[in-house]
């Protein structure tokens, strides 16, 4: 008896320790789109974890940029991406869920537009496969 509750307990283990491994990893590329003040605007996200802290680029009509203060705590993710456009410096701040193949975030631009600020968006982003 007490050998099947050690068998049971090591197996339970065992599972455990592998579903934690093979959690979704956030590294790689996600595609989607996101609405913008001129319509629908497609966005190739790389993403690299090292710990909790985030790292890489995003691509859009605008160009590429790196990320930075990105972070990523248990499916918590989190960066933020400085932008210019007609002369206006901003920076776009980005918060979300990891969901398996899935990246839902909200976008929050933060800068001076004039007293026009846009309100939070959110969007979806899938893994490139």
């Amino acid at each position: 008896m007490y050998l099947k509750k050690v068998s049971l307990i090591a197996a339970c283990l065992l599972t455990f320790c592998a579903t934690v491994v093979f959690a979704a990893s956030i590294d790689g590329k996600w595609t989607g789109q996101v609405q913008g003040p001129q319509g629908a605007m497609d966005l190739t996200v790389v993403l690299k974890a090292e710990g909790e802290k985030l790292t890489g680029t995003m691509t859009n009509q605008m160009g590429e940029t790196a990320i930075k203060d990105g972070s990523i705590k248990g499916d918590d993710v989190a960066f933020k991406v400085d932008r210019e456009f007609n002369g206006m410096k901003f920076t776009v701040v980005y918060k979300g869920k990891l969901a398996g193949d899935e990246l839902k975030l909200t976008r929050t631009i933060e800068g001076d537009f004039g007293g026009q600020t846009p309100p939070p968006t959110d969007f979806t982003l899938k893994r490139a496969k």
